[in-house]
């Protein structure tokens, strides 16, 4: 058995991309840069909250972009298992953030009082 059979295509779940899901998602990823850049550079909108808004938004949609059309998370029950353990480390990761920031803000607030 050669080095190339341990290998063969389409076993183990795998999902590989084509060449049109990966231009598309190339395409999407490269406008959902440019808008924000575009904003900020051009001060096209007034005021920060909205300049914000764009660039968060953008930032959320190219985070589905790229899940999506790289790492090939669809409804299948390999891609949900990976889903679950990317919610469960953000839970975490956010566990960890906001329990720091409360516990500086308050040491602050009694070192200060």
């Amino acid at each position: 058995m050669s080095a190339h059979d341990n290998h063969a295509h389409g076993t183990g779940g795998e999902s590989h991309g084509s060449v049109k899901s990966y231009l598309i998602g190339f395409v999407l990823a490269a406008v959902l840069t440019i808008i924000p850049f575009w904003v900020v550079m051009s001060g096209g909108l007034s005021s920060g909250l909205a300049t914000g808004a764009v660039i968060v938004v953008a930032g959320i949609l190219q985070l589905l972009v790229h899940l999506v059309f790289f790492l090939h998370l669809d409804r299948s029950s390999a891609a949900r298992w990976n889903v679950n353990a990317g919610l469960f480390t953000l839970v975490v990761i956010g566990i960890i953030v906001v329990g720091t920031l409360w516990v500086m803000w308050n040491m602050n607030h009694h070192m200060m009082h």
